[in-house]
């Protein structure tokens, strides 16, 4: 591995590698499937790994495991090496923490509701304006009435509770409507189908634990198994977004480091941005721009330039362009869209050279001193020390019992939330109910005895005299001409 302050990429006309004090300005990996991202994606992660630099990738195809295990001296990786004057080439396994969202093939992530956010929420179940302005007073609420909500059944309480006081709380935040609540409630049965209750709960994430080196200096590889994730992408693309909105909100400013803290790698990255609105898109524009000062590269793998909005691809300054076929108009337009990203070389023609690149080979531009794109050049990328493949389930689980945080997400807790604690406030305001109906039948119960007594002794006294209506009469009158008063003098304090 290189040891010049450089990740090795590969060899054009000279030695091409990515620079560690550039490497948080982020950068683009593209090309069409089977023209080797995943190799590319391997041997950056090893290089980064070697220089120190932890690593996150999401494991789509499952062949990114192999990278926790050593390579095997195959003829055309050492023909390979030796084309691109390798010397130093050789094999061995790197660091790797296994990871998985639904707990089967690594250790588990979670995240807990409140931490994800309303925002984040809305996107991952695609809900309409007035869905998500309901879901954001749940929040509210929920932040001010110090209720922990922690996974999907605190989130159905609070829900719940909130649809039951809509009259109360309409003049403080708004309308809430019953069809915006039942709304929710059905995405959300989606969601935990999809696996999704997995994702939330405790203990959830610390972000530290992405960012971990071993006692020789080496970077853990963080990979997550995303081959079964794939199937729910819209928790796919929700999930990688929160990681990055987490790194940004949690570490400190860096400003530009000796080498990144955290490299994030973003595959199938244009699940991020399909049918995403402009608003998440201004998002995860500004985060991208802003966490290069905490040290974070963030690199995009995907097929399509194209792919990534032009406010993205800005800031995306190291670029690895694989081949690209030019079938289709929109192909074509991808091609020219790539060429123009580059800086020209005037030994070829750039739009040409991508559709004509080999399996294993690629335009390789990256920045240099003071930020400037170097010239792109036609790069042959060096083959990976580590395995290339996956691994099978006996060595995965060997990987994750080596683990230097096996033991800390592996089982579930589920501590007292808002479930629970609203579960018991209708409990008490249930009985508190009850025994106000059963004091208000003792009370009905105490009068009616009381005027069946009164009866009773009118009817021994006899008839009455004429002095006894009398009396009665006057009584009466008295009666309402003090009780007139005792009004007017409460109203009449008003109209002064």
């Amino acid at each position: 591995m290189s040891s010049d302050g450089t990740v090795f990429i590969g060899k054009s006309v000279k030695r091409e590698g990515l620079n560690l004090k550039l490497a948080n300005r982020h950068g683009l990996v593209t090309g069409a499937t089977g023209t080797g991202k995943t190799v590319t994606l391997q041997i950056l992660a090893e290089g980064f790994s070697s220089q120190g630099v932890p690593v996150f990738a999401a494991d789509v195809k499952g062949d990114l495991s192999g990278i926790s295990t050593e390579g095997e001296p195959k003829d055309f990786l050492l023909e390979r090496a030796k084309k691109i004057d390798f010397e130093d080439y050789g094999f061995e396994d790197f660091p790797v923490i296994l990871w998985d969202l639904f707990g089967r093939q690594g250790h588990p992530i979670r995240t807990t509701i409140s931490e994800m956010g309303p925002l984040l929420l809305s996107r991952l179940l695609n809900l309409t304006e007035a869905q998500e302005g309901a879901l954001n007073i749940a929040f509210k609420i929920a932040d001010e009435e110090g209720l922990a909500v922690l996974d999907l059944k605190d989130l159905r309480a609070l829900l719940q509770n909130i649809g039951e006081r809509a009259r109360e709380i309409r003049t403080e935040y708004g309308s809430v409507s019953k069809q915006s609540i039942g709304a929710i409630m059905r995405r959300l049965l989606v969601l935990e189908q999809q696996g999704g209750e997995a994702f939330f709960g405790e203990p959830a994430l610390d972000i530290k634990d992405l960012m971990r080196t071993t006692r020789d200096g080496r970077g853990y590889i963080n990979v997550l198994a995303a081959d079964e994730l794939m199937q729910s992408p819209q928790l796919y693309a929700t999930f990688l977004l929160w990681l990055l909105s987490e790194l940004f909100e949690e570490l400190p400013e860096v400003g530009d480091p000796e080498k990144p803290k955290l490299v994030f790698f973003f595959d199938e990255a244009h699940l991020l941005f399909d049918e995403a609105p402009k608003a998440l898109v201004q998002k995860v524009e500004q985060v991208v721009r802003l966490i290069r000062s905490k040290g974070i590269g963030v690199y995009f793998v995907t097929q399509n330039p194209l792919d990534v909005p032009d406010e993205v691809l800005g800031q995306l300054g190291n670029r690895i362009q694989h081949a690209l076929r030019a079938f289709t108009p929109r192909d074509q337009k991808a091609v020219r869209a790539a060429a123009e990203t580059f800086r020209q070389n005037p030994d070829f023609d750039c739009e040409e050279a991508i559709t004509q690149l080999g399996v294993g080979e690629a335009l390789v531009s990256v920045l240099e001193k003071k930020g400037v794109p170097s010239m792109v050049q036609r790069t042959l990328i060096r083959p990976p020390s580590s395995r290339m493949g996956p691994i099978d389930q006996t060595e995965r689980k060997r990987v994750v019992q080596n683990s230097p945080v096996f033991g800390l997400y592996d089982e579930a807790i589920d501590r007292e939330s808002a479930y629970e604690i609203l579960a018991r406030r209708a409990e008490t305001r249930a009985k508190d109910e009850e025994r106000a109906r059963i004091e208000e039948d003792r009370a009905k119960e105490q009068a009616a005895r009381e005027k069946e007594s009164t009866r009773s002794t009118r009817s021994s006294r006899g008839p009455q005299t004429a002095t006894d209506r009398f009396i009665k009469n006057l009584a009466g009158t008295v009666g309402r001409q003090i009780g007139s008063a005792l009004i007017r003098g409460i109203l009449g304090s008003l109209r002064r």
